[in-house]
């Protein structure tokens, strides 16, 4: 072969055997990068980033801490290869993007995302990201949030604990501070079909994540010394006894698909 042809394809040639990436390769690979980082811009800002489809002022990463790294804060690392999955909420096998519709639709209190659309890929490029290949979903330390016991939440006590240890950054009135510190009741909050709408569910996230200035009650990963700041399973249980009793946005049952 002479002519163009065949100096296009000895350069292409060239390139692999000196280790380059053929530039289709590098411009997919580029691709894939930038939509893994919209997916991570969403995940942490979800409010302003997919504002069409949210109608609480809550980010994926108010609840999965750290763009979804942080141990016992329900994190996303190697989560991706274990969908499809049997939900017991839903009774039935779900896709990763029925996952990602759920919290849209509950804890975010908006609607699903366009099927094939660029947010949903992009959210689906970031978690993915997450979970290495040779994970295989296998299982990592500290996935979805901390066993605590059954125990019974006094509303009284949880309201000064929520005075002295939770007012400054969500607000007295529950209302949190832009995207930043989100609202714990109130209109702009999760609805009453949101994970996090629980006393269980609420206590093991407070307990191990909670206040930020300290989190993680060593008590509740079985050490033997309570730092001051840091609040006991019974505490957690109070507080989050405390935030059931106001009032927040109700769960669309239109969505009950999800």
């Amino acid at each position: 072969m002479t002519g163009p042809a065949a100096l296009v394809r000895a350069q292409s040639q060239t390139a692999i055997t000196n280790a380059e990436i053929p530039h289709s390769a590098a411009s997919a690979r580029q691709s894939a990068e930038d939509l893994s980082a919209l997916g991570k811009r969403i995940f942490h800002d979800t409010p302003n980033e997919a504002k069409l489809y949210v109608g609480a002022r809550l980010a994926c990463n108010s609840c999965h801490l750290n763009d979804g790294t942080t141990p016992y804060a329900a994190p996303m690392i190697g989560i991706a290869p274990l969908f499809p999955e049997f939900s017991q909420r839903a009774k039935r096998m779900i896709s990763l993007k029925d996952r990602i519709d759920e919290c849209f639709i509950r804890s975010e209190n908006g609607r699903p995302l366009p099927e094939n659309g660029k947010d949903m890929a992009a959210m689906i490029a970031y978690i993915e990201s997450l979970s290495p290949q040779k994970d295989g979903g296998t299982g990592s330390s500290g996935r979805g949030l901390i066993k605590l016991p059954a125990l019974n939440g006094n509303p009284q006590r949880g309201e000064a604990i929520y005075a002295t240890k939770c007012a400054a950054c969500h607000g007295a009135d529950g209302a949190g501070v832009g995207s930043t510190m989100p609202p714990l009741w109130g209109p702009e909050s999760f609805n009453d079909g949101a994970g996090m709408y629980g006393i269980e569910n609420m206590a093991a996230f407070v307990v191990k994540n909670m206040p930020p200035t300290s989190p993680g009650s060593p008590e509740a990963v079985g050490l033997a010394r309570v730092l001051p700041s840091s609040l006991t399973p019974q505490q957690a249980f109070d507080v989050s006894s405390y935030i059931h009793t106001k009032p927040r946005p109700k769960y669309n049952p239109r969505f009950n698909k999800y």
